[in-house]
């Protein structure tokens, strides 16, 4: 988890220095990460990155649904064992839940500029903290109670040196999703005001989010493997390692849906300006793309309804969910992405356009050094894929 953080930094680092182009100092400011990638290594690599950067999107949509149902069907269980008992069998599906809340979404969807909304952001930091904190409260709590540590250093046992390569490989790609906000780093760095120069204060913020984020994953995860050694679930919050107090896992869990009924909107609504903004150039002639029509619903104000927008957003929602209920395996899906975004998105392109923006040569001693951390990560996303992918097939079949 350190050794991610770190190269995260320096990632980030690199990416803010490309900020102004072609050089610090100049007025020309990139304010999106593909257009970066334009400007510095030309339309062909902005193409490649723009497959990257909307699956990466389509694929947190994926991952928001899981989580969020896995959330409601801990809230039942959570009043269920309460009620029942905690020998009680309390068993629930998350399909139901998911449907839910991909009508949520489809909603949600229609509302224009919803993810730009102030609040939003105030409300998903509340959330976070709030849970994060219960997590971790609850780790130290119980690994009080039991009065010794759980675990051990090699981890959990297998039959065989294969399967816990699998594992090793798995948690590599679980460990790289911690860290998905480089695609969006030019975006923040953009709204920032100067002087101080954007870069230095991009990066002082990067650290601060990073270290903080750092502090919460460490703690969460050494104080639940701490309270349940090997029987550590994949989510603390839902894999019923605590029972009690049911009202507080309640809460917690609540604000994790909370928290991911805007944060599906943020990760989706720049793949619909993509695509409307596609559809409106190659049919500019078309009603259906570009015409809007009032609708007034009882107790509801007037609203604005685009045939097209409300068509391809619904279907790109019930396409993440359906892919969700399909492939509803929250450790192995997180894993996935992560692996096969760490390297293209994270380390590839920001270390390319560095290259370009500050004219290092090939074979210079800062050129090869980067080259090899470049190798490197690209080793641990090929290894990251395999072992997640493993786990995604081996789940789906058991």
């Amino acid at each position: 988890m350190i050794v991610f953080a770190s190269v995260t930094i320096l990632s980030n680092n690199l990416l803010s220095d490309c900020y102004r182009f072609p050089d610090s100092d100049s007025p020309t400011r990139v304010g999106s990460y593909m257009e970066a990638v334009k400007v510095y290594l030309g339309e062909k690599s902005q193409t490649v990155c723009a497959i990257f950067v909307h699956e990466s999107l389509y694929g947190c949509g994926i991952a928001y649904v899981i989580t969020a149902a896995s959330s409601i069907k801990a809230i039942q269980r959570s009043n269920c064992y309460h009620k029942e008992g905690h020998e009680a069998s309390c068993q629930y599906g998350t399909g139901l839940y998911m449907m839910l809340f991909g009508l949520v979404q489809i909603v949600v969807s229609q509302i224009p500029d919803f993810h730009n909304m102030k609040w939003l952001s105030v409300v998903a930091a509340i959330m976070s903290f709030a849970y994060s904190f219960i997590g971790l409260g609850l780790g130290i709590a119980k690994s009080i109670e039991n009065g010794r540590i759980q675990g051990s250093l090699a981890g959990v046992p297998t039959s065989n040196v294969a399967d816990k390569l699998w594992l090793v490989f798995q948690a590599l790609g679980d460990i790289a999703f911690a860290y998905p906000y480089s695609i969006i780093l030019l975006e923040i760095q953009d709204t920032l005001k100067s002087p101080p120069p954007e870069n230095q204060t991009m990066k002082k913020a990067s650290m601060i989010a990073i270290f903080v984020t750092t502090f919460f994953y460490l703690c969460c995860g050494c104080f639940g493997y701490a309270a349940f050694g090997n029987d550590t679930p994949g989510n603390l919050l839902t894999g019923f390692g605590f029972y009690e107090p049911y009202w507080l896992i309640d809460f917690a869990n609540a604000c994790i849906v909370l928290h991911l009924v805007g944060g599906y909107q943020v990760y989706s609504q720049p793949v619909f300006a993509v695509a409307e903004r596609w559809s409106r150039k190659k049919y500019p002639n078309s009603g259906f793309v570009n015409n809007f029509y009032s609708i007034k619903i009882p107790l509801l104000p007037r609203f604005q309804v685009n045939p097209f927008r409300l068509c391809f957003r619904t279907v790109y929602v019930v396409s993440t969910t359906a892919i969700a209920m399909i492939f509803p395996y929250f450790n192995q899906v997180l894993g996935v992405l992560g692996a096969l975004n760490f390297w293209p998105l994270t380390i590839y392109f920001p270390v390319e356009m560095y290259f370009v923006q500050k004219k290092i040569g090939a074979w210079t001693k800062k050129w090869i050094v980067l080259r090899t951390f470049s190798l490197v990560c690209f080793l641990v996303t090929v290894v990251g894929v395999i072992g997640s992918v493993e786990g995604l097939i081996s789940a789906k079949l058991s």
